[in-house]
Formats: structure tokens, sequence, C-alpha cells
């Protein structure tokens, strides 16, 4: 039976006539797949060793190299693990779906880190930074839809997405409980911010840990063209943005309408409801905001990229509707002084 939706309204910002046309940089480059041996690689980070690191449907956790392909399955969940993020003591941080956020030892033993915030149990962990002190925070996409109805929550537009800081003590503390389907996340490189992709939102949003803003949420990046997912920051110094899908218009429409026209739209049958554009897309930004890169492909080669990560020139992208990661062939734009102001 599926689930009823309780729409809020919002008026988003205008689509910008120009996107999808002068704001791409360069196509979706896919040199080569690199396979997983399993189904949906949602997010991928680069360890110490320069390997690619994925959670997979089957709860999975595997190792690939991105040189040679080999690829090795380093442990399992049991549960669905979303984003992940290598620590200096050689575990890995990993947002479970199911189980919450837990630490992936080097033996391969799970421990829960945590599994309920605020008297509630943590489902749709989604993203996870440490830093060097040991603090972690992460982001809860929402409270109210899981990972396999996801886009209910895009329709309804729950605002209910959550960024949540764990001390090293263990005490957790939610930072900020109305974000717009919370997903990925980036620690700058000076501990000064963090940055949080908000998928419903079209944005990424800046939330302040030090000076005088610290405890405020401000825009990193707004209005893009499609919706953000997971990020990562690159050896080359930049914010890596996934882009899963492009903003659907009629969508657009609705969200300031009454609700009942959103319900209505939720309750076609599945065959006739309108179904994310399949596209193949990733983003980088320096510091500042400004776009370096912006790569898409219509082909139907690989879609619905969810996670995108950079070490040493080698760029890879994952999907949460593929079996195999991307490996792409991406020209330094930085070098030659490429930039597009996305505010522009």
């Amino acid at each position: 039976m599926r689930r009823l939706i309780a729409p809020r309204r919002w008026t988003p910002p205008r689509a910008r006539p120009d996107e999808g046309r002068t704001a791409v940089t360069g196509p979706f480059p896919m040199a080569r797949r690199l396979a997983t041996g399993g189904h949906g690689p949602e997010d991928v980070v680069f360890d110490s060793r320069g390997h690619v690191l994925a959670g997979l449907g089957d709860g999975s956790v595997v190792r690939l190299d991105p040189v040679t392909g080999a690829s090795a399955v380093v442990g399992n969940t049991g549960g669905r693990p979303l984003g992940l993020e290598p620590s200096a003591d050689g575990s890995v941080l990993i947002c479970d779906h199911d189980r919450g956020l837990l630490r992936m030892s080097a033996d391969v033993s799970v421990e829960v880190l945590v599994d309920t915030v605020a008297g509630r149990r943590l489902t749709f962990a989604s993203n996870v930074v440490e830093s060097q002190d040991g603090t972690i925070w992460f982001t809860v996409s929402t409270r109210r839809w899981d990972l396999e109805h996801h886009l209910g929550d895009i329709v309804e537009h729950s605002c209910t997405g959550m960024l949540v800081r764990r001390d090293r003590d263990g005490t957790v503390t939610v930072l900020h409980d109305s974000l717009k389907f919370a997903n990925g996340l980036v620690l700058a490189p000076d501990a000064s911010h963090l940055l949080v992709a908000e998928s419903a939102g079209y944005r990424v949003s800046r939330y302040w840990l030090t000076g005088p803003k610290t405890g405020t949420v401000e825009p990193f990046v707004e209005n893009l063209a499609g919706l953000p997912d997971n990020l990562s920051l690159g050896s080359d110094g930049l914010v890596w943005v996934a882009i899963a899908a492009p903003r659907n218009a009629l969508l657009d429409k609705l969200l300031p309408l009454p609700g009942f026209l959103r319900v209505l739209l939720w309750n076609l049958p599945e065959a006739v409801r309108p179904e994310p554009a399949l596209v193949a897309w990733v983003m980088a930004f320096d510091l500042s905001g400004r776009v370096v890169h912006d790569l898409r492909t219509h082909d139907g080669s690989y879609g619905f990229v969810t996670g995108v990560a950079e070490r040493d020139g080698t760029v890879v992208a994952g999907s949460l509707h593929e079996d195999d990661i991307a490996l792409l062939a991406v020209a330094d734009r930085a070098r030659t002084g490429f930039t597009r102001a996305v505010q522009a």
C-alpha cells in the first residue's frame, strides 16, 4: 500500500533558461566501468591507498583498484550502506540506511555508533565526515521516508532532513533539523564549516562551525538545475557534487500550489507517474562556489549518479541504480582558469 503524503508548499527558485545548455562544460567522460560484483554503489570514496570503497545493496562494502579493476568484499553491514568515510585509524565510518551510523574496523567488525537521535530510531543516515579530533558529523535525509520510497519525500517536500554531530564521548546533538532532504557532506579543509547537499532544495548549504557565524546556515551554491546528492572534497581542492537527476518542471510548478495536486500526482499508477530523467551528471566547484566542471550525458550509458570522488586526477562516480562504478577522464579545467559564477 502506498504511503500517504503530507505536502508542504514551497516556491522553488525559477530555473535559469540557460541551464542544460551553456552551463555544460563537457560531456560525462566515462572512460570505463569498474565492476563491483553487486548492485547500487550509492557512494564512492578513496581510501588512503588510492583504492575506491563503495557500499552495495546487499550490505557489502567493496574495495576496488581503479587501475586494475580488481575488487574484493571487505565486509558487510547487515543493512544498506550509503555514505562512507575512511578514518585515519584504518576503519571506515558508514551511514547505513537500516542500522544508523556504524564503524567498520580493519578486522571488518562492525560497531554501531548511533542508532537513535532525539529519542527516535535512526533511519536513512546518508553521509558522514570526521575531523582530526574525532568529531563526527552526519546527515539524515528524511525522518518520514525510506530509501525505497525516497521520491515520496521529494514530492511531499517534508523538510525533515537533519545535520547531526557525534562528539568523541558519544554525545549526539542535532545541529539542524529542517533540511530539504539532507544528503552529501563535506568538511572544509580548515574545519571552519560544513557543506551540506539539500537535494530537494536544489542547493548546497554552508553550516558554520567556527567564527562569528557559528551555528548558522547560508548558501554555498543555489538554484542548481538538478538534485545534488553525495559530495566529496577532492585532492584538487574542488568540491565534487553528484547530480542524481535534473529538476522536474511539473514538480516545480506544483510545489507552490495546494498540496492535493501533489497527492493526485503521487497516487497515479507508477506506469504513468513522471520519472526522473535519465542523465549521468557530476559537477565540481571551488571553495568560493564557482563551478569548474559541469559534465553531463543523456545517452543512457550511465545514469542516476549519486556519488563522485577525485584523487590525484582520477575521478570515479557511483550510482544507486547501476552495478558498476564509472571511471571518468576529466580534463583539468582548474589550471586553464575556467570558471563560471553559478549565481551570475
